[in-house]
This record gives structure tokens, sequence and C-alpha cells, in this order.
């Protein structure tokens, strides 16, 4: 049996560093990929990964649940990759303790995969969050930041 043609590559993306774009055409709601890595604790987390600390935040991390993060920067695959957007075509879904990437439309060949990290911070807004969360989408409707929550 022929092996299928992989759904999707990794190149330089226009948005930041390496992206994840459509090699083929992707059906809405087709589960693309998964976002794999080293499974830790929060704790483990945040001593790993300083954001207060670096010019830019370390979007690597996934939040499973209260007890699992998972580190795509340890170990982790090509999901690692996939861009945020304000005006994304992907979204990540979590089930049974995995997550997945998954089409919110038709994508077409060639496009870049996207989801919106949607990030929060607790706490009120500090002015350094503008350049640590800056959001570089370009979409139409891009509300500058990757953070979930807007400045007000």
């Amino acid at each position: 049996m022929p092996a299928t043609t992989p759904c999707y590559i990794v190149k330089r993306s226009r948005i930041k560093g390496k992206g994840v774009f459509a090699a083929r055409a992707i059906r809405k709601g087709a589960r693309v990929l998964e976002y794999t890595g080293e499974r830790i604790t929060p704790e483990e987390a945040d001593a790993r990964y300083d954001d207060e600390r670096r010019a830019h935040a370390h979007v690597v991390l996934f939040i499973v649940d209260g007890k699992t993060v998972i580190d795509g920067g340890a170990d982790g695959g090509d999901a690692r990759f996939v861009n945020h957007s304000c005006e994304p075509n992907c979204e990540a879904v979590q089930q049974r303790g995995r997550i997945f990437i998954r089409a919110l439309r038709a994508i077409r060949p060639g496009e870049e995969l996207c989801y919106d990290y949607g990030l929060e911070r607790e706490g009120k807004w500090q002015p350094e969050w503008d350049r640590l969360y800056a959001c570089r989408c370009g979409a139409a409707a891009c509300r500058g930041t990757m953070l979930a929550r807007r400045r007000r």
C-alpha cells in the first residue's frame, strides 16, 4: 500500500521563523497534526522559560491541564512551527490529554497553517507585554498581540 502524501510541509514563514504550510488541499475539520513534546509540570515549564527575561515570548508550551504542559521545544514535532494568526485557518483542540491542530475551513495548497494562540497572562496589563507578545500575522483584523485579551 503506497504511503499517502503528507498534507503539510515546514518552511520559512513571512510571519516568524519557520511555519507549517499546506502541501495539498486540506478539508474543513481535518486533523492536520498533533502538538507533541516532553510532558512536564507547570512548575517545570516556569523554570525552563522566563518570558520576562527574553526579547520574545517563548511559545512552545501548550497547557493540557492543571498538571501537564507539553514542551514542544523538547523533542517536539512539527506542530511547534504552526504560527499565530488573529484570523486563523486552524484551531488547537484537546482530546483525551492530547492536543491536535484541526482545520477550521478548507485550506488551499501553499497556504500557511495558523491558529490563534490566545495566550493568557494574569494580572494587570503590563506595557512590556506589547513588545513581548507582539503579533506579526499581518491579518486585516490583527489585534496586535498574541494575548487573548485586549489592552484596555
